[in-house]
């Protein structure tokens, strides 16, 4: 019987070690540092973009609105949520609302005909 609440104790033990590294906190930061491609003129721009605050970039309105990176003890993530509105004969109509990942630009894609967007970092000083 001692065998058996000792082995369920450390496999308890080991559940919970386990979970709560996973579930680690992130770290927010205070600036999203963006990159877009305009395929029809095949030239990319970067920005750096406040947490909570709007802009224009050619023809997208962009809002920021949560940007996290994980601790410097585990694998370098980002994750930023965003709202991206395009102006289509003076209509602000969005193309895309949800969360991108630095890594996997990819998985979590602007999909547009005419832009390309990505994460490349979020930060907590513009210069970046």
């Amino acid at each position: 019987m001692k065998n058996t609440n000792l082995g369920l104790l450390i496999k308890i033990i080991f559940f919970l070690f386990l979970s709560f590294s996973v579930w680690s906190e992130t770290i927010e930061k205070k600036y999203a540092f963006l990159k877009l491609l305009n395929k029809t003129t095949n030239k990319v721009s970067e920005k750096n973009i406040l947490i909570n605050s709007k802009i224009k970039w050619e023809t997208l309105k962009i809002e920021v609105l949560y940007c996290a990176s994980t601790p410097l003890t585990e694998i370098p993530e980002d994750y930023v949520l965003i709202d991206v509105y395009d102006t289509i004969n003076g209509e602000n109509i969005n193309i895309y609302r949800g969360w991108m990942i630095s890594s996997s630009p990819d998985i979590t894609p602007l999909e547009n005909p005419v832009y390309d967007l990505w994460l490349v970092d979020c930060s907590n000083d513009k210069a970046s």
